[in-house]
Formats: C-alpha cells, sequence, structure tokens
C-alpha cells in the first residue's frame, strides 16, 4: 500500500512565512513542499504559493541549504 501524505491545515503558510523570514529552505522544508505538491486537495492559492517560492529560488532570492532546519 502506498504511504498517503497529509498537510496540516496552514502548514504551507507556515512552511512560506519561515522561508521569508531565514531567507533558506531547508531539506526539512523542500520534502514540505514535495508533501504539498503531491497533495491532490490543495487550493489553487496553495499551488500559487508553491510557485513562487520556487520561481524565487530560481531567481536567488532564497538559498536551498542541506540543513534539517535552520534556528536562529
Amino acid at each position: 500500500m502506498p504511504a498517503v501524505s497529509s498537510l496540516l491545515p496552514a502548514a504551507l503558510a507556515e512552511l512560506t512565512a519561515d522561508v521569508a523570514e531565514s531567507g533558506n529552505i531547508t531539506l526539512a522544508d523542500r520534502y514540505g513542499l514535495m508533501a504539498a505538491i503531491l497533495d491532490e486537495s490543495i487550493s489553487d492559492e496553495e499551488r500559487f504559493a508553491i510557485d513562487r517560492l520556487l520561481r524565487a529560488v530560481y531567481r536567488g532570492q532564497f538559498r536551498l541549504v542541506d540543513e534539517l532546519s535552520v534556528v536562529m
């Protein structure tokens, strides 16, 4: 049986706020984004938020870091 991923309510909003504050997308953030993309029940607004994050990474506004989380 395949594993089913389910997002917590407001998890994507919290993830985008954390990334915007730190400027880094951690390994845990990337797994969260992957789970969100694979979740067929996310809204169009949430999908657009993911797209904005990915475009920001492409433009160099955020860095990808290989840490599990960034503690400040």
